[in-house]
């Protein structure tokens, strides 16, 4: 778990200096400008993507701690 995490917060970190670049960038556009309204869509796509990294790292961390149960397949209806 530890190692997929750590990718999983690679990532995430990655993401967020794209995004951080990007909301510098549109500070110094024009309001209204066409660079302006792409930086905003790609803000946009940033948040979307770190919402998306954080739900499969949260899901990835619950499956661990349920395959940490050593449940028996009927209970948590995977195949093992």
């Amino acid at each position: 778990m530890k190692a997929s995490s750590g990718l999983a917060n690679l990532a995430i970190e990655g993401v967020l200096e794209l995004s951080a670049d990007a909301h510098i960038q549109r500070k110094m556009a024009a309001r209204g400008s066409s660079d302006f309204h792409r930086l905003t869509g790609a803000i946009a796509a940033y948040g979307n993507a770190i919402a998306v990294l954080v739900a499969l790292q949260e899901r990835e961390e619950l499956c661990a701690m349920v395959a940490e149960l050593n449940l028996p397949p009927s209970a948590t209806g995977v195949a093992h």
